[in-house]
Formats: structure tokens, sequence, C-alpha cells
């Protein structure tokens, strides 16, 4: 696995804690037609971009980006400045590979000490903006937080994983399930914060939800 940072200046949060951006953007579209959905088109510009910048926007930093299908052409074609990008491998393996490849990424960074947390989104999602990143991200107390965003009080993302978390999330994360067995293990600590008036959770999976995409 390697990951390295595209430069740029990057912003400060400018208050504890200090909560990092993780965002999976590795899948290959496979009920897309093999479409890589980082480079899907959203906003005349690469998926990965606007959901990378609605991790920084929503006061995480630093932001880490696990890239899979199509990897060298996302480094060719998408602007990422100041985050950090994680290659995985194991792409094809689904969700729980890509959370896997991003926590350890993490763990290990010297560039992450003094992180308390990372705020997980999917690249798929592009009705969830800042405000909902900002307002999962506000539940962060300690390192043993837990937090999802909510829909009508149904559980979504983003997911904030305070880092006391990220060793048993990694040793749990199977296929397409990431965190979800992790966090119904613990239901009882998971602070449930409801996005539904500021964000809209629809994924881009399928031809018929391309026109979700601006």
């Amino acid at each position: 696995m390697a990951h390295k940072e595209q430069t740029s200046d990057d912003p400060t949060t400018g208050g504890a804690p200090r909560v990092a951006g993780l965002l999976l953007a590795a899948g290959g579209g496979r009920r897309l037609g093999g479409r890589p959905k980082a480079l899907l088109r959203h906003g005349g510009r690469p998926l990965v971009e606007h959901a990378a910048r609605v991790l920084r926007e929503g006061g995480c930093d630093p932001v880490y980006v696990v890239l899979g299908a199509a990897g060298e052409q996302v480094r060719r074609t998408a602007l990422l400045p100041g985050c950090v990008l994680v290659d995985n491998p194991d792409w094809s393996e689904g969700m729980g590979g890509s959370l896997r490849a991003g926590l350890q990424a993490l763990s290990g960074a010297q560039a992450a000490r003094g992180v308390e947390a990372a705020v997980v989104c999917l690249v798929d999602q592009p009705g969830i903006g800042a405000a909902a990143v900002a307002r999962v991200r506000a539940a962060c107390r300690s390192v043993g937080s837990l937090a999802s965003a909510a829909y009508d009080g149904r559980r979504g993302h983003p997911v904030l994983l305070g880092a006391a978390h990220w060793e048993g999330v990694v040793r749990s994360a199977r296929a397409d399930a990431g965190a979800r067995d992790y966090l119904r293990e613990r239901q009882d600590e998971l602070a449930l914060i409801e996005c539904a008036d500021i964000a809209d959770p629809a994924d881009i999976d399928t031809p018929d939800d391309l026109h979700r995409l601006g």
C-alpha cells in the first residue's frame, strides 16, 4: 500500500479536537458498467474533487483519499490539493478493504499525530455537503467518540470514528459492510446526528442514478 500527499497550503480548523477526513473513492462502478465513481463528472470536474472538498470545508484536516479502480488516472486528472492519497490494491474487495487501508494509513502517519477521530465519507453521495460533515464532526469529544449521520432516524454517512475505535474497525471491516457490524455492536455508544434537513444520502450506484450529478 502506498500513499503520498499532493502539495498545497493546508487550512487549519483553528481548534481542538483535530478530526481527519477519510474519503473512500476506490470503487470500480461495476453496476455503472465499469465506470470508476471517483471519475464521474460533477460540476464539470471529477466527483472525487467535490467529495474531498466537502470534507475539508466541513472542518476535516488532514484529508485522506483512498483510491483503487483507475487510481493512476484519478491522480493524473483530479485536483486534490493537500490530500493524502492512499492506494488500495484490494479495492475490488469492497468498502471494507478501503476503510482498512485508510485507517491504517492514518494510524501510521506522522502527519496525523494528534488526530482524535476521522469522519468517513463515500465518494458517490454528492448530496452530502460540508454542512453535514461539520455537524457530524462536531460530535467528536474524545478519541472514544462514535457518531453517525442519520436520515429520519436511519443511520448513514458521514460516520465519525474516534481513534480508539480504528483498530477494532480495521479488524471487523469486511467486503461492502464497512464499519456496519462494528457500529451495530456498539449502538449504545453511537450518537445519531440527524442530517435529513441539510443533506441527501442517495448514492450513485446505477445508470438511473446519474441524474443526481450536476
